[in-house]
């Protein structure tokens, strides 16, 4: 879990090595809300850097932000 907002970044970075390392399998897409700690310009550049699709919700659209939120716990869960 974080801490901190600030700490997504790092985070991510060490959840994409995981991911490659211990599942042999490339990210090739990132669903998140718009909240500030996912649109820093640290996490596009690694995105288009490591050819992953930053896909993000609507504004205001709460709806959708609860499909991320399941999603990513799906995900967690799944490791």
């Amino acid at each position: 879990m974080l801490k901190a907002k600030s700490q997504v970044f790092q985070k991510f970075q060490h959840f994409y090595a995981m991911v490659e390392r211990e599942i042999g399998m490339l990210l090739k897409a990132l669903m998140t809300d718009n909240g500030r700690e996912y649109t820093s310009n640290e996490l596009e550049e690694y995105c288009r850097k490591h050819g992953i699709r930053h896909e993000k919700t609507e504004l205001g659209t709460t709806q959708h932000n609860g499909v991320v939120e399941r999603m990513n716990i799906t995900i967690v869960e799944k490791l």
